[in-house]
């Protein structure tokens, strides 16, 4: 059975990112262990997990913490693997980030949503507006989105000369765009991270890149499914004890 491209595309970017030559295995269920101190799936001297399409790769700082995750990993599903309480069941772990749901978008699955009365502004991603929207929605939103590290233009929906919402992209490698979202507490609800995130895919896509959505909550999730995004793996970053 052919690979969805979308999935070829994803697999390809977070390859790369292992640092060390590895890849999603063919067979489904497959759990690929590699040792890369320098991986960039999880912070550095953590162990990376990825699941995309059936398969996943996980990086570890040294060879005796591949060996520990080997063995504690290798009896589990691949589901399993980005499964924060089994792995801690699992694992002797310090921390855990995430799961974060990886979901992508196609042109012709993109369905943007309508601006209506709204007007979406651009802003250069440095403008203190952006910083301002970042205070308002408090350290922990603001460090999800991470609006501070787009290097596209900021796509903002501003009420009463406040900016409101905002979104825009980093660039990762593979043609990659990471999409950044971020709404103000007292403005969400109202569809405004649909409008904002719409401007920002719709550039991405202008400009042939793979659009990217990482989101832990269910809220952006839903976010990005209304927008046409199809979530299809999982990354999960695991400090071991």
């Amino acid at each position: 059975m052919p690979v969805d491209p979308l999935v070829v595309r994803a697999r390809g970017l977070w390859e790369d990112l292992a640092q060390v030559p590895v890849s999603f295995g063919p067979r489904p269920g497959s759990v690929d262990v590699v040792v890369s101190p320098r991986s960039r799936l999880c912070p550095r001297g953590w162990v990376g997990v990825v699941v995309l399409g059936g398969s996943a790769i996980v990086t570890a700082p040294t060879d005796g913490v591949a060996r520990v995750v080997r063995d504690a990993l290798g009896n589990l599903p691949v589901e399993a693997v980005v499964d924060g309480v089994l792995v801690q069941e699992a694992l002797p772990v310090g921390r855990v980030l995430g799961p974060a749901a990886l979901a992508y978008v196609s042109p012709a699955n993109f369905r943007p949503a309508e601006a209506g009365a709204l007007t979406v502004e651009q802003l250069p991603a440095a403008h203190p507006d952006l910083r301002a929207l970042e205070q308002a929605a408090g350290e922990g939103d603001a460090g999800e989105a991470s609006l501070d590290e787009v290097t596209s233009l900021a796509f903002v929906v501003r009420e009463q000369g406040r900016v409101v919402a905002a979104a825009g992209y980093r660039a990762w490698p593979r043609q990659t765009a990471h999409v950044s979202v971020l709404t103000a507490p007292d403005s969400r609800g109202r569809g405004l991270a649909r409008v904002t995130g719409t401007a920002a895919v719709a550039q991405a896509l202008a400009e042939g890149l793979l659009p990217q959505w990482r989101a832990r909550t269910p809220a952006s999730r839903r976010v990005a499914g209304a927008l046409g995004f199809a979530e299809l793996g999982f990354q999960l970053s695991i400090e071991v004890a």
